[in-house]
């Protein structure tokens, strides 16, 4: 009998066989496009490809020259910086914002439409707009200095030294909305007996944050995180929009010198090795990540 009821116990392959069927294309689409593309790209930075693809092997010639070239050493370093200020201020902005707003305070949905709005813009909208804001003849250094504080100056953007805060700026003011509200709808999904409790054994606010409701948070901190680091990588937009990579190449980035390689100077070769060092990036910081998220899970 048991026999028999396990010869009628259907094949794993052929279970939920509607949804396996229905996401072919999207497995298709990963393989070929992403996949595809990825291999094909790390192929051809070991050649001398300039206007088109060529199969003429040059072995690491291209990441050589990559390295040895001024431009984008600067690019790698600006991206660092930028990456790193990014991180810290979105959070702790967007999780500080998140907090007052959870204190359910009067007008909470307008100043959270007003907070998010930015998000809603493209990049390009942004780099124009904050353009404008930091000019020094017509934007907020020309407003004071008509107030009568003429010796007020503030143009980051004209500094190589302070070209990348001032892209900061603008990054945040685009991007923190959106992570306020994802730590919001987080903070509203704590139980209220967890602040009830806290409250009763006499824990303060702070420490109720940092000790207690924070680390309830994790997984809500590292969609967060993932959204932060898109938006690093698509500074791109920001840059070109802003500051087109000036004053000189005092705020290039990996992006933008991977188009100019490929598209303006008709370098394929040393934009795929570009290419291939920013996956190489991406790589070296997403494997440790997914192994401590994923398999410490599968351990315990």
């Amino acid at each position: 009998m048991k026999t028999l009821q396990m010869s009628k116990k259907p094949n794993q392959f052929f279970r939920n066989i509607n949804a396996k069927i229905a996401s072919i294309p999207m497995i298709l689409t990963v393989l070929v496009v992403f996949l595809g593309g990825s291999i094909w790209t790390i192929f051809y930075s070991f050649t001398s490809s300039k206007l088109l693809p060529k199969w003429k092997f040059v072995g690491f010639d291209q990441y050589e020259r990559l390295w040895e070239t001024r431009r984008w050493i600067i690019s790698i370093e600006n991206l660092a910086l930028y990456g790193i200020f990014s991180l810290i201020f979105t959070l702790f902005i967007g999780f500080t914002l998140a907090a007052l707003l959870d204190r359910k305070i009067r007008f909470e949905n307008t100043f959270r439409t007003i907070l998010l709005y930015p998000f809603a813009l493209s990049f390009i909208v942004t780099g124009l707009t904050w353009q404008w804001i930091l000019n020094p003849d017509f934007g907020l250094q020309g407003v004071i200095r008509d107030f009568g504080w003429e010796s007020f100056s503030f143009d980051p953007l004209n500094d190589p030294e302070t070209v990348m805060f001032g892209l900061l700026i603008s990054g945040l003011w685009q991007g923190t909305g959106l992570i306020m509200v994802i730590l919001l709808a987080g903070l509203r999904g704590i139980d209220e007996d967890i602040w009830r409790a806290a409250r009763v054994d006499g824990i303060g606010t702070t420490k109720t944050y940092i000790r207690i409701i924070i680390p309830m948070m994790r997984p809500v901190f590292i969609t967060a995180l993932v959204l932060i680091a898109a938006g690093i990588i698509k500074i791109y937009d920001l840059v070109v929009a802003q500051t087109d990579g000036g004053p000189g190449i005092a705020s290039e980035v990996p992006a933008k010198y991977v188009m100019n390689y490929m598209f303006g100077a008709q370098n394929l070769g040393q934009g795929f090795a570009a290419s291939t060092m920013m996956l190489v990036s991406v790589i070296v910081i997403l494997v440790p990540w997914a192994y401590l998220e994923f398999g410490g899970k599968r351990r315990a």
